[in-house]
This record gives structure tokens, sequence and C-alpha cells, in this order.
């Protein structure tokens, strides 16, 4: 199974890029990667490490983490984000990868697949740990401004990704407020609750930031700008509690000598808050598997990103998104109907 990777996308491409794509090729055998990008970058680079299940499909152009998306779309169109995304259109590939610049990654993946039938906007899903096991933020950086039926879409794909990747038999859905109160919120939140409650989906009512990591609910939903700032507030802290916890424990032998005790829980905690680890969110609600990692993404999350890169195209996400959002419309007609 294929997956398109553009190699030249994020801060430490192409080098990264090539290390996790061999990486990932080594320990998934099922996996091939397309690594697309400017050939002359790429080949000296895989010389001594070179593998049948790593193909270089030429892109002479490299979109910047700074361009304008639009811009990019029109001016680029021989990009490795481009290229990649045809690979998945042509059905050469399974699914795309990408660190690159985000905002061409969305309307590349718009000008090329487009969205499934009746999604208004395609939304970021992001796994986060919790206390309990794991929860998937949506939307968490797609887009900024919304309207309440497009959170309802992001809950009802949010609902097929914690079922068919994380394992949960009718995930609890929550949706993010300043309250748990049904008040609470602004216009956006409070019009969302009244959709939410009358949905077939298994809906937990408002939660708070504070509940993101206790696991009460398996699905978090919000517009992509909360939902962004949540995330990179998450991520940020989770370093600096790292980096505060380090720091204290050399300041005294006794804390070093605890450590070293302790040392196999506090790796595995490290592992479970390490957002390399997840590798990449995938984009959902557009006509094919798409997974975007982060821009600074070395080469360990490069590996899980194409990892999840292919569990999802195992799963045929795509198609189980399409399925629940073909329920909801109709359910939807339905109570119009009625009424």
């Amino acid at each position: 199974m294929w997956v398109a990777l553009d190699a030249m996308g994020g801060d430490f491409a192409p080098q990264a890029t090539i290390e996790g794509a061999l990486w990932a090729v080594k320990e998934f055998p099922e996996l091939g990667v397309y690594l697309v990008g400017k050939p002359e970058i790429l080949s000296p680079l895989l010389k001594k490490k070179s593998h049948k299940r790593l193909k270089i499909i030429p892109a002479s152009q490299i979109v910047g983490m700074d361009e304008s998306p639009i811009e990019a779309l029109r001016n680029k169109p021989d990009s490795s984000i481009r290229k990649a995304f045809e690979l998945v259109k042509a059905r050469e590939a399974k699914a795309i990868v990408s660190a690159g610049n985000s905002g061409a990654v969305l309307v590349t993946a718009l000008f090329v697949l487009g969205r499934l039938k009746g999604v208004s906007r395609p939304a970021i899903a992001t796994v986060l740990p919790t206390l309990k096991g794991y929860a998937v933020l949506i939307d968490s950086g797609a887009n900024v401004d919304c309207k309440p039926r497009h959170l309802l879409q992001f809950a009802y794909m949010g609902n097929v990704f914690a079922e068919r990747i994380l394992g949960y038999k009718s995930p609890r859905i929550g949706l993010l407020s300043i309250g748990e109160e049904s008040g609470k919120g602004n216009t956006l939140v409070k019009q969302t609750h009244d959709l939410l409650k009358q949905s077939k989906l298994n809906y937990a009512g408002n939660i708070e930031g504070r509940d993101f990591y206790q696991g009460d609910v398996e699905v978090i939903v919000c517009d992509g700008f909360v939902g962004n700032v949540c995330l990179k507030l998450s991520e940020g802290l989770a370093e600096a509690l790292m980096a505060m916890m380090t720091k204290e424990i050399k300041k005294h032998k006794l804390a070093v000598l605890g450590f070293t005790l302790a040392r196999p829980a506090l790796k595995k905690f490290k592992r479970f808050i390490d957002w390399r680890e997840r590798g990449g969110a995938p984009l959902l609600g557009v006509n094919g598997e798409v997974i975007i990692t982060h821009g600074r993404s070395d080469a360990k999350a490069i590996k899980n990103a194409l990892r999840t890169a292919l569990g999802f195209a195992k799963q045929n996400i795509t198609a189980k998104i399409k399925e629940a959002l073909e329920i909801e419309t109709q359910s939807q007609k339905a109570q119009d109907s009625e009424r």
C-alpha cells in the first residue's frame, strides 16, 4: 500500500522526511512511500539508504512555509504538495502526508480532491492523551470562522474517527465552552449545543478547558481558531513541564537517584504526551486520506505520520465519514419535513 509523502515539506526536510520514510518502510512491511520532490536533492540523500519500497516522484517546485496558499496553488503547479495530491487523485497512492505549509495543503486538498458530498468545511482532527486513554479534538486549525452546522458536521466526522481509529463504541461528544451549563458560551456555541442535542450522536453536553484531559468525552468539538490555540498551548505546556522537571531534578543528588529509579515510568509518560508519537492529524471531509503533520516534524514524527496514513487507508475512513454524513443529512431532512 503506497502513501505519497511531501518530501520537501517541513522545517527539517528533506533529511527528516527521508529518514522518517526509511524508518517507516522498515517497520511496516506493507507500506511503500512515494518521495515527492526535487530528484537532484533527494537522490544524493538516498544513495546510501535506498529501499525497494521508496520511490522518488519528481516535483520541481517547493511551497515555502510563509507563502500564500492561494498564490502557491496558482503559481506552483509542479510543487511537491500538488504532485503528491495528484498521486492520490490518480489512485496511485492511498494517502498523502505533508509537514509543509498547512494552508497550502488545505487549499490543494480542496482543489485536487474536493470535498465529500454534503461537507461544508473539512476539519483537522488531532488525538490528545487523557487520563482514560485518548480523545479527538476537532477542528484543530482548518477553520477559524464557523457556523453551527459546520460544528455539527465536525462532531459527526469526529465520531467516525473515534469509533474506527480509537476504537470507542458510541463515543461521547463534548462541545468546548466556558461553562458546563447549556446557556453558557457565545452564539456559535449555544446554537451548536441545540443542534447536537437534536442529533443522534452520544452528546454529553458542554465541557470546559479543564476537562480536556479528564477523559470524560472522546470527541471535543470547537472551531479551528479555538482548537488550534488549545492544541499549541497543550504542546507548549507539555514541553515546559518536562523541561522544568528535568531542571529541578538536576539541582539535587537525591532527586537524580529518584529519577534513575523512576526512569522507566517517566519514559512511558514522556512517550504518552509526545506529539511526535502520534505523528500527524487527518484532514477529514475531503475525498481522500490526508495527514497533516507539524512543520517541525523530525524523522520520528514523519514515521508515525506515515503509520497513521497507512491505518486510515486500511480503514477507509473517508468512506465511513461519507456514510455517516449521508445518514445525518437524511435524518435532518426527515426532521425538517415533520415541522
